[in-house]
Protein backbone atom coordinates (compact mmCIF):
# COMPACT_ATOMS: atom_id res chain seq x y z
CA UNK A 1 0.00 0.00 0.00
CA UNK A 2 1.05 3.51 -0.10
CA UNK A 3 3.22 5.15 2.36
CA UNK A 4 0.58 7.69 3.03
CA UNK A 5 -1.40 5.57 4.74
CA UNK A 6 -0.77 5.27 8.25
CA UNK A 7 -4.00 3.45 9.67
CA UNK A 8 -4.28 0.30 7.65
CA UNK A 9 -1.22 -2.00 6.75
CA UNK A 10 -1.36 -5.15 4.91
CA UNK A 11 -0.49 -8.10 6.04
CA UNK A 12 2.24 -10.22 5.58
CA UNK A 13 0.33 -13.02 4.05
CA UNK A 14 -1.34 -10.68 1.47
CA UNK A 15 2.87 -9.42 0.60
CA UNK A 16 3.48 -13.76 0.07
CA UNK A 17 0.53 -13.91 -2.23
CA UNK A 18 1.08 -11.51 -4.16
CA UNK A 19 4.22 -12.33 -5.21
CA UNK A 20 2.83 -15.31 -6.75
CA UNK A 21 2.98 -15.82 -10.33
CA UNK A 22 0.82 -14.24 -12.55
CA UNK A 23 0.39 -15.90 -15.71
CA UNK A 24 -1.65 -16.13 -18.73
CA UNK A 25 -3.14 -19.09 -20.60
CA UNK A 26 -1.07 -17.92 -23.27
CA UNK A 27 1.92 -18.69 -20.86
CA UNK A 28 3.14 -14.78 -20.69
CA UNK A 29 3.63 -13.15 -17.36
CA UNK A 30 1.60 -10.30 -16.16
CA UNK A 31 2.62 -7.60 -13.51
CA UNK A 32 0.56 -8.35 -9.97
CA UNK A 33 -1.95 -4.92 -10.08
CA UNK A 34 -5.48 -5.22 -9.22
CA UNK A 35 -7.62 -5.54 -12.27
CA UNK A 36 -10.82 -7.83 -12.14
CA UNK A 37 -12.18 -6.22 -15.55
CA UNK A 38 -9.03 -7.51 -17.24
CA UNK A 39 -9.53 -10.87 -19.62
CA UNK A 40 -5.71 -11.80 -19.07
CA UNK A 41 -5.86 -10.61 -15.32
CA UNK A 42 -8.92 -13.27 -14.66
CA UNK A 43 -6.75 -15.68 -17.02
CA UNK A 44 -3.77 -15.29 -14.31
CA UNK A 45 -6.25 -16.54 -11.64
CA UNK A 46 -7.72 -19.40 -13.73
CA UNK A 47 -3.97 -20.61 -14.17
CA UNK A 48 -3.32 -21.05 -10.82
CA UNK A 49 -6.80 -23.18 -10.82
CA UNK A 50 -4.79 -25.39 -13.51
CA UNK A 51 -1.72 -25.55 -11.39
CA UNK A 52 -4.27 -27.35 -8.65
CA UNK A 53 -5.83 -29.57 -11.66
CA UNK A 54 -2.01 -30.47 -12.40
CA UNK A 55 -1.52 -31.87 -8.56
CA UNK A 56 -4.94 -33.31 -8.85
CA UNK A 57 -3.59 -35.61 -12.23
CA UNK A 58 -0.32 -36.25 -10.44
CA UNK A 59 -2.12 -37.60 -7.23
CA UNK A 60 -4.54 -39.87 -9.12
CA UNK A 61 -1.66 -41.20 -11.52
CA UNK A 62 0.55 -41.93 -8.19
CA UNK A 63 -2.27 -43.65 -6.45
CA UNK A 64 -2.87 -45.32 -9.92
CA UNK A 65 0.55 -46.26 -10.29
CA UNK A 66 0.54 -48.07 -6.66
CA UNK A 67 -2.48 -49.52 -7.27
CA UNK A 68 -1.25 -51.23 -10.20
CA UNK A 69 1.89 -52.25 -8.33
CA UNK A 70 0.04 -53.72 -5.68
CA UNK A 71 -1.90 -55.99 -7.81
CA UNK A 72 0.83 -57.22 -10.15
CA UNK A 73 2.94 -58.06 -7.21
CA UNK A 74 1.12 -60.14 -4.97
CA UNK A 75 3.15 -63.08 -3.31
CA UNK A 76 0.91 -66.39 -3.70
CA UNK A 77 2.10 -67.06 0.22
CA UNK A 78 3.11 -65.14 3.03
CA UNK A 79 4.14 -66.57 6.02
CA UNK A 80 2.56 -65.31 9.70
CA UNK A 81 5.44 -62.80 10.08
CA UNK A 82 4.78 -61.08 7.31
CA UNK A 83 1.21 -60.90 7.68
CA UNK A 84 1.34 -59.70 11.07
CA UNK A 85 3.28 -56.90 9.55
CA UNK A 86 1.33 -56.07 6.72
CA UNK A 87 -1.76 -55.67 9.16
CA UNK A 88 0.11 -53.32 11.34
CA UNK A 89 0.88 -51.26 8.75
CA UNK A 90 -2.20 -51.18 7.53
CA UNK A 91 -3.46 -50.21 10.80
CA UNK A 92 -1.25 -47.42 11.44
CA UNK A 93 -1.38 -45.84 7.60
CA UNK A 94 -5.80 -46.23 8.72
CA UNK A 95 -5.03 -43.98 12.24
CA UNK A 96 -2.34 -41.70 10.40
CA UNK A 97 -5.48 -40.90 7.72
CA UNK A 98 -7.66 -40.51 10.39
CA UNK A 99 -5.77 -38.16 12.57
CA UNK A 100 -5.00 -35.91 9.09
CA UNK A 101 -8.66 -36.26 8.12
CA UNK A 102 -9.52 -35.11 11.29
CA UNK A 103 -6.89 -32.09 11.65
CA UNK A 104 -7.71 -31.04 8.50
CA UNK A 105 -11.45 -31.02 9.04
CA UNK A 106 -10.44 -28.73 12.55
CA UNK A 107 -8.73 -26.56 10.10
CA UNK A 108 -11.40 -25.99 7.58
CA UNK A 109 -14.10 -25.34 10.27
CA UNK A 110 -11.42 -22.40 11.75
CA UNK A 111 -10.99 -21.04 8.17
CA UNK A 112 -14.42 -21.55 7.14
CA UNK A 113 -15.24 -18.87 9.99
CA UNK A 114 -12.71 -16.56 9.85
CA UNK A 115 -13.77 -15.92 5.91
CA UNK A 116 -17.40 -15.64 7.20
CA UNK A 117 -16.31 -13.09 10.04
CA UNK A 118 -14.32 -11.05 7.36
CA UNK A 119 -17.01 -10.86 4.31
CA UNK A 120 -19.63 -10.37 7.41
CA UNK A 121 -17.40 -7.04 8.40
CA UNK A 122 -16.89 -6.17 4.41
CA UNK A 123 -20.97 -6.22 4.00
CA UNK A 124 -21.63 -4.30 7.31
CA UNK A 125 -19.12 -1.99 6.53
CA UNK A 126 -20.73 -1.48 2.78
CA UNK A 127 -24.29 -0.77 4.27
CA UNK A 128 -22.61 1.38 6.71
CA UNK A 129 -21.18 3.72 4.08
CA UNK A 130 -23.75 2.93 1.59
CA UNK A 131 -26.46 4.53 4.57
CA UNK A 132 -23.84 7.81 4.79
CA UNK A 133 -24.01 8.59 0.97
CA UNK A 134 -27.88 8.00 0.66
CA UNK A 135 -28.32 10.32 4.30
CA UNK A 136 -25.87 12.50 2.20
CA UNK A 137 -27.91 12.71 -1.44
CA UNK A 138 -31.06 12.76 0.48
CA UNK A 139 -30.30 16.27 2.62
CA UNK A 140 -28.95 17.52 -0.22
CA UNK A 141 -31.62 16.79 -2.25
CA UNK A 142 -34.31 17.65 0.51
CA UNK A 143 -32.54 20.80 0.79
CA UNK A 144 -32.58 21.93 -2.94
CA UNK A 145 -36.01 21.06 -3.58
CA UNK A 146 -37.11 23.43 -0.49
CA UNK A 147 -35.10 26.31 -1.74
CA UNK A 148 -36.69 25.72 -5.42
CA UNK A 149 -40.01 25.52 -4.34
CA UNK A 150 -41.16 26.14 -1.01
CA UNK A 151 -39.12 29.71 -0.62
CA UNK A 152 -39.64 30.73 -4.39
CA UNK A 153 -43.29 30.24 -4.00
CA UNK A 154 -43.53 32.60 -0.53
CA UNK A 155 -40.79 35.07 -1.89
CA UNK A 156 -43.08 35.51 -5.22
CA UNK A 157 -46.06 36.22 -3.00
CA UNK A 158 -44.60 38.67 -0.51
CA UNK A 159 -43.46 40.77 -3.92
CA UNK A 160 -46.90 40.94 -4.50
CA UNK A 161 -47.63 42.52 -0.97
CA UNK A 162 -44.54 44.60 -0.59
CA UNK A 163 -44.77 46.15 -4.27
CA UNK A 164 -45.25 49.36 -3.14
CA UNK A 165 -42.49 49.71 -0.58
CA UNK A 166 -39.17 49.33 -2.81
CA UNK A 167 -36.23 49.08 0.33
CA UNK A 168 -39.14 45.39 1.23
CA UNK A 169 -38.83 43.88 -2.41
CA UNK A 170 -35.53 44.73 -2.61
CA UNK A 171 -34.49 42.60 0.48
CA UNK A 172 -36.65 39.95 -0.68
CA UNK A 173 -34.10 40.24 -4.13
CA UNK A 174 -31.46 39.77 -2.27
CA UNK A 175 -32.66 36.64 -0.33
CA UNK A 176 -33.65 35.16 -3.65
CA UNK A 177 -29.79 35.60 -4.95
CA UNK A 178 -28.76 34.00 -1.41
CA UNK A 179 -31.18 31.04 -1.95
CA UNK A 180 -29.68 30.67 -5.21
CA UNK A 181 -26.12 30.57 -3.87
CA UNK A 182 -26.82 27.80 -1.75
CA UNK A 183 -28.47 25.85 -4.23
CA UNK A 184 -25.40 26.78 -6.56
CA UNK A 185 -23.40 25.48 -3.50
CA UNK A 186 -25.51 22.04 -2.94
CA UNK A 187 -24.99 21.25 -6.42
CA UNK A 188 -21.91 21.72 -6.50
CA UNK A 189 -21.31 18.40 -4.21
CA UNK A 190 -20.19 15.49 -5.76
CA UNK A 191 -23.28 13.16 -7.15
CA UNK A 192 -22.77 9.84 -5.90
CA UNK A 193 -25.38 8.07 -8.09
CA UNK A 194 -22.77 9.00 -10.89
CA UNK A 195 -20.71 6.51 -9.99
CA UNK A 196 -22.77 3.93 -10.66
CA UNK A 197 -22.15 1.71 -8.00
CA UNK A 198 -24.72 0.77 -5.40
CA UNK A 199 -23.01 -0.21 -2.04
CA UNK A 200 -26.24 -2.01 -0.82
CA UNK A 201 -26.57 -4.11 -3.57
CA UNK A 202 -22.97 -5.02 -3.41
CA UNK A 203 -23.42 -6.13 -0.25
CA UNK A 204 -26.62 -8.05 -0.57
CA UNK A 205 -24.89 -9.54 -3.91
CA UNK A 206 -21.83 -10.69 -1.14
CA UNK A 207 -23.72 -11.39 1.47
CA UNK A 208 -25.22 -14.16 -1.07
CA UNK A 209 -22.47 -15.75 -2.38
CA UNK A 210 -21.23 -15.86 1.09
CA UNK A 211 -23.83 -17.56 2.41
CA UNK A 212 -23.15 -20.44 -0.36
CA UNK A 213 -19.85 -20.46 0.15
CA UNK A 214 -20.21 -20.87 3.62
CA UNK A 215 -22.93 -23.78 3.57
CA UNK A 216 -21.09 -25.48 0.96
CA UNK A 217 -17.64 -25.58 2.85
CA UNK A 218 -19.74 -26.52 5.93
CA UNK A 219 -21.33 -29.68 4.28
CA UNK A 220 -17.78 -30.53 2.18
CA UNK A 221 -16.28 -30.89 5.88
CA UNK A 222 -18.82 -32.77 7.10
CA UNK A 223 -18.84 -35.20 4.25
CA UNK A 224 -14.99 -35.49 4.65
CA UNK A 225 -15.61 -36.33 8.52
CA UNK A 226 -18.61 -39.10 7.65
CA UNK A 227 -16.16 -40.71 5.38
CA UNK A 228 -13.53 -40.64 7.04
CA UNK A 229 -15.48 -42.46 10.24
CA UNK A 230 -17.34 -44.99 7.30
CA UNK A 231 -13.61 -46.08 6.09
CA UNK A 232 -12.33 -46.77 9.59
CA UNK A 233 -15.54 -48.52 10.36
CA UNK A 234 -15.13 -50.32 7.29
CA UNK A 235 -11.30 -51.18 8.19
CA UNK A 236 -12.54 -52.11 12.06
CA UNK A 237 -15.38 -54.54 10.49
CA UNK A 238 -13.36 -56.06 7.50
CA UNK A 239 -16.26 -55.47 5.44
CA UNK A 240 -15.92 -55.40 1.71
CA UNK A 241 -19.07 -53.21 0.89
CA UNK A 242 -18.62 -50.50 3.02
CA UNK A 243 -14.79 -50.56 2.27
CA UNK A 244 -15.65 -50.35 -1.72
CA UNK A 245 -17.91 -47.51 -1.08
CA UNK A 246 -15.97 -45.49 0.85
CA UNK A 247 -13.00 -46.36 -1.76
CA UNK A 248 -15.14 -44.61 -4.61
CA UNK A 249 -16.35 -42.03 -2.26
CA UNK A 250 -12.81 -40.95 -1.05
CA UNK A 251 -11.39 -40.64 -5.07
CA UNK A 252 -14.81 -38.12 -4.89
CA UNK A 253 -13.50 -36.18 -2.61
CA UNK A 254 -9.81 -36.74 -3.29
CA UNK A 255 -11.43 -34.25 -6.64
CA UNK A 256 -13.40 -32.23 -4.26
CA UNK A 257 -10.34 -31.40 -2.29
CA UNK A 258 -7.95 -29.82 -5.40
CA UNK A 259 -10.74 -27.78 -7.01
CA UNK A 260 -11.34 -26.36 -3.56
CA UNK A 261 -7.75 -25.66 -3.04
CA UNK A 262 -7.58 -24.25 -6.59
CA UNK A 263 -10.23 -21.96 -5.86
CA UNK A 264 -8.89 -21.01 -2.81
CA UNK A 265 -5.32 -20.37 -3.60
CA UNK A 266 -7.12 -18.12 -6.52
CA UNK A 267 -9.23 -16.32 -4.56
CA UNK A 268 -6.58 -15.57 -1.71
CA UNK A 269 -4.22 -14.24 -4.57
CA UNK A 270 -6.75 -11.76 -5.97
CA UNK A 271 -7.70 -10.52 -2.91
CA UNK A 272 -4.18 -9.96 -1.87
CA UNK A 273 -3.50 -8.25 -4.80
CA UNK A 274 -6.14 -5.41 -4.20
CA UNK A 275 -5.23 -5.86 -0.09
CA UNK A 276 -1.55 -4.52 -1.27
CA UNK A 277 -2.60 -1.59 -3.02
CA UNK A 278 -6.18 -0.90 -2.48
CA UNK A 279 -6.28 2.99 -3.08
CA UNK A 280 -4.66 2.77 -6.21
CA UNK A 281 -8.01 0.50 -7.32
CA UNK A 282 -10.49 3.11 -6.01
CA UNK A 283 -8.83 6.03 -7.10
CA UNK A 284 -8.83 4.43 -10.49
CA UNK A 285 -12.55 3.01 -10.63
CA UNK A 286 -13.42 6.41 -9.86
CA UNK A 287 -11.31 8.64 -11.33
CA UNK A 288 -14.04 9.82 -13.96
CA UNK A 289 -16.86 10.73 -12.18
CA UNK A 290 -15.86 12.08 -8.88
CA UNK A 291 -12.86 14.46 -7.72
CA UNK A 292 -8.65 12.76 -6.98
CA UNK A 293 -8.87 15.14 -3.78
CA UNK A 294 -12.01 13.96 -2.52
CA UNK A 295 -11.22 10.11 -3.18
CA UNK A 296 -7.90 10.80 -1.46
CA UNK A 297 -9.38 12.45 1.49
CA UNK A 298 -11.61 9.73 2.54
CA UNK A 299 -9.23 7.20 1.98
CA UNK A 300 -6.41 8.89 4.05
CA UNK A 301 -8.71 11.22 6.21
CA UNK A 302 -5.43 13.26 7.52
CA UNK A 303 -5.49 16.36 9.26
CA UNK A 304 -2.74 17.62 7.32
CA UNK A 305 -5.68 17.11 4.16
CA UNK A 306 -7.69 20.47 3.17
CA UNK A 307 -11.98 18.98 3.25
CA UNK A 308 -12.88 19.82 0.14
CA UNK A 309 -16.04 20.73 0.84
CA UNK A 310 -15.48 23.50 3.49
CA UNK A 311 -15.85 26.25 0.98
CA UNK A 312 -18.95 25.12 0.29
CA UNK A 313 -20.46 24.21 3.62
CA UNK A 314 -19.00 27.86 4.96
CA UNK A 315 -21.05 29.75 1.72
CA UNK A 316 -24.09 27.87 2.84
CA UNK A 317 -23.83 28.52 6.60
CA UNK A 318 -23.06 32.19 6.01
CA UNK A 319 -25.80 32.73 3.06
CA UNK A 320 -28.28 31.01 5.82
CA UNK A 321 -27.35 33.57 8.25
CA UNK A 322 -27.92 36.18 6.08
CA UNK A 323 -31.13 35.18 4.96
CA UNK A 324 -32.20 35.03 8.71
CA UNK A 325 -31.32 38.36 9.74
CA UNK A 326 -33.07 39.76 6.87
CA UNK A 327 -36.20 37.65 8.04
CA UNK A 328 -35.75 38.91 11.51
CA UNK A 329 -35.70 42.79 9.90
CA UNK A 330 -38.71 41.92 8.15
CA UNK A 331 -40.65 40.17 10.84
CA UNK A 332 -39.74 43.48 12.94
CA UNK A 333 -40.37 46.61 10.20
CA UNK A 334 -42.70 44.93 7.87
CA UNK A 335 -45.14 43.08 9.43
CA UNK A 336 -47.03 46.19 11.35
CA UNK A 337 -47.13 47.99 8.01
CA UNK A 338 -48.43 44.25 5.98
CA UNK A 339 -49.81 42.10 8.76
CA UNK A 340 -50.95 39.56 5.55
CA UNK A 341 -46.67 39.34 5.50
CA UNK A 342 -46.43 37.25 8.62
CA UNK A 343 -47.63 33.88 7.83
CA UNK A 344 -45.08 33.88 4.63
CA UNK A 345 -42.13 35.40 6.99
CA UNK A 346 -42.87 32.85 9.18
CA UNK A 347 -42.55 29.82 6.88
CA UNK A 348 -39.99 30.99 5.13
CA UNK A 349 -38.44 31.19 8.86
CA UNK A 350 -39.13 27.74 9.45
CA UNK A 351 -37.67 26.33 6.23
CA UNK A 352 -34.66 28.47 6.94
CA UNK A 353 -34.06 26.92 10.42
CA UNK A 354 -34.81 23.33 8.82
CA UNK A 355 -31.94 23.81 5.94
CA UNK A 356 -29.72 24.83 9.04
CA UNK A 357 -30.59 21.34 10.90
CA UNK A 358 -29.58 20.27 7.45
CA UNK A 359 -26.46 21.50 7.30
CA UNK A 360 -25.28 20.36 10.42
CA UNK A 361 -26.68 17.25 9.56
CA UNK A 362 -24.46 17.27 5.99
CA UNK A 363 -21.30 18.93 7.95
CA UNK A 364 -21.19 15.66 9.98
CA UNK A 365 -21.70 13.38 7.23
CA UNK A 366 -19.09 14.33 5.03
CA UNK A 367 -16.54 14.10 7.44
CA UNK A 368 -14.40 11.97 6.22
CA UNK A 369 -13.94 9.95 9.61
CA UNK A 370 -17.21 8.31 9.62
CA UNK A 371 -16.65 6.61 5.73
CA UNK A 372 -12.56 6.20 6.41
CA UNK A 373 -13.60 4.16 9.25
CA UNK A 374 -16.02 1.76 7.33
CA UNK A 375 -13.27 1.69 5.04
CA UNK A 376 -10.92 0.33 7.49
CA UNK A 377 -13.30 -2.08 8.72
CA UNK A 378 -13.70 -3.58 5.25
CA UNK A 379 -10.03 -3.46 4.75
CA UNK A 380 -9.43 -5.08 7.77
CA UNK A 381 -11.97 -7.49 7.47
CA UNK A 382 -11.30 -8.39 4.06
CA UNK A 383 -7.43 -8.48 3.89
CA UNK A 384 -7.46 -9.92 7.64
CA UNK A 385 -10.03 -12.39 8.35
CA UNK A 386 -11.10 -13.02 4.80
CA UNK A 387 -7.66 -13.85 3.43
CA UNK A 388 -6.81 -15.68 6.31
CA UNK A 389 -9.79 -18.30 6.41
CA UNK A 390 -9.03 -18.91 2.84
CA UNK A 391 -6.02 -19.64 3.58
CA UNK A 392 -6.40 -22.10 6.17
CA UNK A 393 -9.32 -23.58 3.49
CA UNK A 394 -6.36 -24.11 1.32
CA UNK A 395 -4.42 -25.77 3.86
CA UNK A 396 -7.54 -28.32 4.49
CA UNK A 397 -8.34 -28.77 1.32
CA UNK A 398 -4.65 -30.26 1.14
CA UNK A 399 -4.03 -31.91 4.09
CA UNK A 400 -7.91 -33.85 3.18
CA UNK A 401 -5.95 -34.21 -0.23
CA UNK A 402 -3.18 -36.14 1.47
CA UNK A 403 -5.44 -37.99 4.07
CA UNK A 404 -7.72 -39.49 1.83
CA UNK A 405 -4.74 -40.31 -0.56
CA UNK A 406 -3.06 -42.08 2.17
CA UNK A 407 -6.51 -43.72 2.93
CA UNK A 408 -6.96 -44.86 -0.48
CA UNK A 409 -3.31 -46.44 -0.50
CA UNK A 410 -4.68 -48.19 3.03
CA UNK A 411 -8.00 -49.77 1.94
CA UNK A 412 -6.56 -52.00 -1.22
CA UNK A 413 -4.46 -53.62 1.44
CA UNK A 414 -7.06 -54.33 3.68
CA UNK A 415 -9.20 -55.76 0.70
CA UNK A 416 -6.17 -58.05 -0.24
CA UNK A 417 -5.73 -59.04 3.89
CA UNK A 418 -9.42 -59.54 4.21
CA UNK A 419 -9.16 -61.92 0.48
CA UNK A 420 -6.27 -63.79 2.32
CA UNK A 421 -7.76 -64.31 5.45
CA UNK A 422 -11.28 -66.06 3.64
CA UNK A 423 -8.82 -67.90 1.30
CA UNK A 424 -7.28 -69.43 4.40
CA UNK A 425 -10.56 -69.83 5.96
CA UNK A 426 -11.38 -72.09 2.71
CA UNK A 427 -8.17 -74.43 3.05
CA UNK A 428 -8.35 -75.72 6.57
CA UNK A 429 -7.56 -79.20 6.77
CA UNK A 430 -10.87 -81.17 7.08
CA UNK A 431 -9.20 -84.10 9.21
CA UNK A 432 -8.32 -80.97 11.78
CA UNK A 433 -10.16 -82.01 14.64
CA UNK A 434 -10.26 -78.63 16.13
CA UNK A 435 -12.39 -77.33 12.76
CA UNK A 436 -15.73 -77.28 13.45
CA UNK A 437 -17.30 -78.86 10.57
CA UNK A 438 -15.07 -81.90 11.14
CA UNK A 439 -16.37 -82.67 14.44
CA UNK A 440 -20.00 -82.13 12.64
CA UNK A 441 -18.74 -85.15 10.22
CA UNK A 442 -17.05 -87.22 13.39
CA UNK A 443 -20.41 -86.98 14.98
CA UNK A 444 -22.16 -88.14 12.38
CA UNK A 445 -20.02 -90.99 11.73
CA UNK A 446 -19.55 -91.95 15.46
CA UNK A 447 -23.74 -92.31 15.05
CA UNK A 448 -23.22 -95.25 12.52
CA UNK A 449 -20.49 -96.69 14.36
CA UNK A 450 -17.43 -96.03 12.44
CA UNK A 451 -15.10 -94.54 14.48
CA UNK A 452 -12.84 -96.42 16.47
CA UNK A 453 -13.68 -96.33 20.33
CA UNK A 454 -12.10 -97.12 23.49
CA UNK A 455 -14.38 -100.22 23.99
CA UNK A 456 -12.52 -101.29 20.35
CA UNK A 457 -9.09 -101.45 22.50
CA UNK A 458 -10.74 -103.46 25.68
CA UNK A 459 -12.36 -106.20 23.47
CA UNK A 460 -8.77 -106.77 22.13
CA UNK A 461 -7.03 -106.67 25.33
CA UNK A 462 -7.04 -110.41 25.62
CA UNK A 463 -4.78 -111.59 23.16
CA UNK A 464 -2.74 -109.04 24.07
CA UNK A 465 -1.80 -109.54 27.76
CA UNK A 466 -0.75 -113.01 27.05
CA UNK A 467 1.92 -111.79 25.15
CA UNK A 468 3.60 -109.66 27.46
CA UNK A 469 2.47 -110.26 31.62
CA UNK A 470 2.26 -106.42 33.10
CA UNK A 471 4.57 -105.29 35.46
CA UNK A 472 2.18 -104.94 37.88
CA UNK A 473 -0.38 -107.06 39.59
CA UNK A 474 -3.55 -106.45 37.79
CA UNK A 475 -6.37 -108.83 36.68
CA UNK A 476 -6.79 -109.42 33.18
CA UNK A 477 -9.68 -107.18 31.33
CA UNK A 478 -12.76 -109.31 31.27
CA UNK A 479 -14.32 -110.49 28.37
CA UNK A 480 -17.36 -107.65 28.34
CA UNK A 481 -16.63 -104.15 28.25
CA UNK A 482 -19.19 -102.79 30.73
CA UNK A 483 -16.27 -104.45 33.06
CA UNK A 484 -13.49 -102.90 31.44
CA UNK A 485 -15.44 -99.24 32.09
CA UNK A 486 -15.91 -100.51 35.61
CA UNK A 487 -19.58 -101.77 35.04
CA UNK A 488 -20.72 -98.63 33.96
CA UNK A 489 -22.40 -99.00 30.69
CA UNK A 490 -22.51 -95.07 29.69
CA UNK A 491 -18.73 -95.27 28.48
CA UNK A 492 -19.68 -97.95 25.65
CA UNK A 493 -19.45 -96.99 22.16
CA UNK A 494 -18.82 -93.48 22.99
CA UNK A 495 -15.73 -91.75 20.59
CA UNK A 496 -13.86 -89.81 22.73
CA UNK A 497 -13.61 -87.32 19.54
CA UNK A 498 -16.63 -85.13 18.31
CA UNK A 499 -18.61 -85.04 21.44
CA UNK A 500 -18.58 -81.58 21.65
CA UNK A 501 -17.58 -81.72 25.74
CA UNK A 502 -14.61 -83.15 27.44
CA UNK A 503 -13.97 -86.65 27.83
CA UNK A 504 -14.97 -88.38 31.06
CA UNK A 505 -12.45 -89.30 34.07
CA UNK A 506 -10.87 -92.77 33.90
CA UNK A 507 -12.28 -95.24 36.45
CA UNK A 508 -9.47 -97.05 38.05
CA UNK A 509 -10.09 -100.45 35.77
CA UNK A 510 -9.18 -98.41 32.71
CA UNK A 511 -6.63 -96.84 34.59
CA UNK A 512 -4.65 -100.12 35.34
CA UNK A 513 -5.23 -101.60 32.05
CA UNK A 514 -3.79 -98.51 30.54
CA UNK A 515 -0.59 -98.70 32.59
CA UNK A 516 -0.27 -102.31 32.07
CA UNK A 517 0.03 -101.65 27.89
CA UNK A 518 3.42 -102.02 26.07
CA UNK A 519 5.44 -99.80 23.87
CA UNK A 520 4.11 -102.24 21.03
CA UNK A 521 0.83 -101.92 21.93
CA UNK A 522 0.71 -98.14 22.30
CA UNK A 523 2.53 -98.10 18.89
CA UNK A 524 -0.12 -100.00 17.58
CA UNK A 525 -3.86 -98.42 18.35
CA UNK A 526 -2.09 -94.99 17.92
CA UNK A 527 -3.57 -91.84 19.58
CA UNK A 528 -6.79 -93.12 19.80
CA UNK A 529 -6.13 -94.50 23.75
CA UNK A 530 -4.37 -91.06 24.73
CA UNK A 531 -6.26 -88.44 26.64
Amino acid sequence: MSSASVDYIAPWWTYWLHQFPHVNLRFQPLDHTFKPQDENYQQSLIFLGCVAAAGLGVNLLCLAIYLSCLCCCRKDEEEEESKKSNSCCVTWTAVAAGLICCVAVGVGFYGNSETNDGVYQLTYSLYNANHTLAGVDSLVTGTVGGMQSGLNEHLSRLGEIFATRGDFVQTLQFMQQMSENIMKQLLGLPDWEKAKVDLAAIADQTAYVEYYRWLTYLLILILDLVICLAACLGLAKQSRWLLTTMMVCGVLTLILSWASLGADVATAVGTSDFCVAPDKFLMNQTKDVISSDIVHYYLYCSQTLPNPFQQSLTVFQRSLTTMQIQIQGLLQFAVPLFPTAERDLLSIQHLLNNSEASLHQLTALLDCRGLNKDYLDALIGVCYDGVEGLLYLALFSLLAACAFSVMLCAIPRAWRQIANRDRDYDDIDEGDPFNPQTRRMMSHHSEQGNMHSFCSYSSSMGSQTSLHPPTQTVTNAPPNQSALFGGNPRYENVPLIGRGSPPPSYSPTMRATYLSMTEDQIRHFGGDFRA
